[in-house]
């Protein structure tokens, strides 16, 4: 509801700002709603009660006061954050369709008491055609682990038509991670899209020493799973630009879900893994409708998974064998004893 005050600013504005339309945007309020109020040159309290347009009670009237606390206390909330964290403190009291009354509130008191909100565009894709991946680092946000920092990578895959994302804890950008985080994205999926696009991955192949090795084996990866690669040319980065604007999206749901949480540590790695699939579980259930035009289009898996990490057989005497007692991987390094 627009308020005395933002049409005193909005008629203040008038007279200084190139056009109407940044003065009602400084002012709070779309411009079709200020060129009414500047065509009746009244206030909303001078105004007939149907006139000024709310006709049904404020159902946010009550928890008011805490929703202003939280953006008080953490300028980067999103209302639409703020609504999900209201409707699992409250099961059943907020509807989906409200959120809208709740972002139109933050509207007006964002344009009296802080910065609007930034607003994206989405692209439009085939579905099923295209699933987009890349590392991202994380230390921005300043996640610890029992206080200590914990400097990581994701490894982020997007699906470019319905927007569903799938992201793995990695700690290199190496061949290992990549396909790590690409199969755990496609075996959560349960389908394969036709293509995969990936920047030009200098940093996985420089950490190799061979680069064609690095080939030879990402070209086998794509095989395993029916994949056609898709690359960006050289210092065109923005040419993955679905999954870098996911990037971006996807750091700032976790800040926004660290703010709600009220702390950045965490006990272990596992708990911190365990917060990330939870909140990609509530970004993703939004996404079921395009995803399921998606699934109807996409291939089935292989029957099994490719292994991720190199096995380099070494020669272990019969002591150590006694010693070791089993054989095992040891995946980190991709040596392989027994």
């Amino acid at each position: 509801m627009v308020t005395d005050r933002q049409v005193r600013r909005l008629f203040s504005l008038i007279k200084t700002e190139e056009n109407q339309e940044i003065a009602a945007s400084k002012a709070g309020m779309d411009a079709k709603t200020a060129r009414k109020y500047r065509r009746d040159g009244r206030l909303p309290s001078e105004l007939p009660a149907a006139v000024r347009g709310r006709t049904r009670p404020d159902p946010f009237i009550d928890v008011w006061g805490d929703v202003q606390k939280l953006f008080e206390d953490n300028a980067g909330l999103e209302a639409k954050t703020v609504f999900e964290f209201l409707q699992r403190q409250s099961p059943g009291r907020f509807q989906d369709g409200q959120v809208r009354t709740l972002q139109r509130r933050v509207k007006v008191w964002r344009a009296t008491e802080g910065p609007a909100r930034e607003v994206f565009f989405a692209q439009q894709h085939p579905p099923g055609r295209l699933g987009a991946s890349d590392f991202t680092h994380m230390e921005e946000l300043g996640v610890t682990i029992q206080g200590q920092s914990f400097p990581h990578l994701i490894y982020h895959f997007v699906l470019t038509y319905s927007n569903w994302e799938a992201a793995t804890v990695c700690f290199s950008e190496s061949f290992e991670s990549l396909s790590e985080g690409l199969q755990n994205a496609l075996w959560a999926l349960g389908k394969v899209p036709h293509r995969h696009r990936t920047d030009r991955l200098s940093t996985a192949v420089n950490n190799m020493s061979d680069p064609a090795e690095f080939t030879d084996r990402y070209k086998g990866l794509m095989r395993c799973y029916g994949l056609e690669s898709e690359k960006t040319q050289a210092g065109h980065g923005n040419e993955n630009g679905d999954v870098e604007q996911r990037h971006h999206r996807f750091k700032r749901a976790v800040a926004q879900e660290l703010m709600l949480r009220g702390s950045v540590d965490f006990l272990s790695v596992d708990a911190y893994k365990s917060f990330l699939r939870a909140m990609l579980e509530r970004l993703n259930a939004g996404r079921r409708q395009r995803l399921g035009e998606e699934m109807s289009v996409m291939r089935e898996l292989p029957v099994r998974r490719m292994e991720s990490a190199r096995r380099d057989r070494v020669k272990v005497d019969s002591g150590m064998r006694l010693l070791l007692g089993v054989a095992y991987v040891h995946t980190e390094w991709g040596i392989e004893v027994g």
